[in-house]
């Protein structure tokens, strides 16, 4: 980890010591000095021809074109680039400004990440993931002091991550009142156009950064934890070993795997008086939204039970942590830290790359929760506890329902299963495949449109109706059995067979 930010301290740069800057700007100048960034040149960084087959390039490249079209005089170059930084795309008129950015290796196939570049705008969105401006004297490199920079994240749509961001540069004496403006509608639309040439799925709900109890008082060890599997066995007797041992863990997965039940039942292994709090950082920007004061509200939330001796802090969402954020939230995990003690939080994270530079070097054990697909042994239990909670008694499920959810690939994890069955367990005694939605049925990897998942699911509930036939299904579908075959086979549904 030689190559992550030095700690705080002055800036060797007399241009920026003594300037006035807003927290993020200056917080940012401090990471560009700690990755050694040269303040006085941009060292070009060429990683090869772009990738521009990928939908985030063809999608912001039909939005930056038809942009470009309605400011065809202005003097501003429009670019897209990857969530590393990854100019892909640059466009512009103006031979003048084209020049100049390439004198400064502002161009496709070169990197502008922060970490390569220092302050700029393309590369604070995407520390931040926030919308940026950087003016002439606010960029930590002087080659750069020539120019205004606007950028806006680009996230995808479906998943929440980040795709990339979307750039707009202009000369420093210019205007740039709209220019943030525009970058940020030119990022809405490119993800709203990532959404619709992905097949018209549904974007999922962003949520919004939040705090809550795990669980409270004396438990027993292994209360509430149906899971038997020796993947998560595994993954929950290393956890409960780095706790003993007092290291700061990061626990990694996939979204919802159950990376926080895993961090809190490891917990709660040490015994005695025991209180955990989940705090799961906002995403979509939230944080750096300008003075919402969402950064210090969430932190100053939770952070003070950090002092209680008998509480520890779940901390998740740390992948869509801005890096202000991070670098605030560090020092005071640090201070936290207890020596030769179990420590008062963990961190949770899709994977270890994925922890902000400033938590990861904190960390020292990790432990990854496998994924449900992997864990076959822990579906029925999972199932069976899940609908019990839901109905506060036992809830049968028939051979067929159970054999479909072993059988399903739960690509939400333990999330998606815990939906499901809630959902088939409040209408229905004894859960029959028919109570189950079409989604257990579904094989197929590649997203659906809206017309498809309505077919689909027509067909898997005809199918799954008691005592149907293929005839029966053709007919009340209103189509041939050849056709039937050739949409199950389309959709993969696969429905388990009775047994006599």
């Amino acid at each position: 980890m030689d190559d992550l930010p030095a700690s705080r301290g002055p800036l060797a740069d007399p241009a920026l010591a003594g300037r006035a800057a807003a927290p993020r700007l200056r917080a940012s100048w401090q990471r560009s000095q700690g990755y050694g960034v040269p303040p006085d040149e941009v060292i070009p960084v060429f990683t090869g021809s772009p990738d521009t087959g990928s939908l985030l390039y063809e999608c912001a490249h039909r939005v930056l074109s038809d942009l470009q079209s309605t400011i065809a005089n202005e003097p501003v170059s429009l670019m897209v680039a990857d969530s590393e930084g990854l100019v892909l795309a640059r466009l512009g008129d103006d031979p003048g400004i084209r020049r100049s950015l390439d004198r400064v290796h502002l161009a496709p196939g070169f990197t502008y990440s922060e970490r390569n570049a220092g302050t700029n705008g393309l590369g604070l969105s995407l520390a931040d993931r926030a919308p940026s401006l950087v003016r002439a004297g606010d960029h930590y490199c002087a080659d750069l002091r020539g120019y205004t920079c606007a950028a806006a994240p680009v996230l995808e749509p479906v998943t929440g991550e980040l795709a990339g961001s979307i750039n707009l540069t202009t000369w420093s004496e210019a205007s740039s009142d709209l220019l943030l403006g525009l970058a940020q509608t030119a990022a809405a639309a490119t993800s709203a156009l990532m959404l619709v040439r992905a097949g018209g799925r549904t974007v999922r709900p962003t949520p919004r950064g939040e705090v809550f109890s795990v669980v409270r008082g004396s438990v027993a060890p292994d209360d509430g934890d149906p899971c038997v599997s020796a993947g998560w066995r595994g993954a929950l007797g290393a956890a409960a070993r780095a706790v003993t041992a007092g290291r700061v863990l990061a626990v990694v997965g996939e979204a919802g795997a159950g990376k926080a039940t895993l961090a809190a039942l490891a917990r709660r292994r040490l015994g005695g008086r025991q209180r955990l709090l989940h705090a799961r950082a906002p995403e979509g920007g939230e944080l750096t939204a300008p003075g919402s004061g969402e950064a210090a509200a969430w932190l100053e939330l939770w952070t003070p039970e950090l002092r209680d001796p008998d509480t520890c802090v779940i901390v998740s969402g740390l992948a869509h942590l801005p890096a202000c954020a991070a670098g605030d939230l560090a020092p005071v995990l640090a201070a936290a830290r207890r020596a030769g003690r179990p420590q008062p939080f963990v961190l949770a994270a899709p994977e270890f790359a994925a922890l902000p530079d400033p938590l990861a070097r904190l960390v020292e054990a990790v432990v990854e929760v496998p994924p449900l697909r992997a864990r076959t042994d822990d579906v029925l239990p999972l199932a069976r506890w899940v609908a019990r909670q839901e109905r506060h008694r036992e809830v049968d499920l028939t051979p067929r329902a159970a054999r479909a959810l072993e059988a399903c690939a739960w690509p939400g994890n333990v999330r998606q299963l815990r939906r499901v069955v809630r959902d088939a367990a409040a209408r229905a005694d004894v859960v029959d495949v028919h109570h189950l939605a079409p989604e257990v049925l579904d094989g197929s990897t590649r997203p659906l449109s809206r017309l498809e998942r309505l077919e689909r699911d027509e067909i898997a509930r005809c199918l799954t109706e008691p005592g149907t036939t293929m005839t029966r299904v053709a007919e009340e579908l209103g189509i041939g059995r050849a056709t039937l075959y050739r949409k199950i086979a389309q959709y993969r549904i696969t429905v388990p067979p009775r047994t006599s």
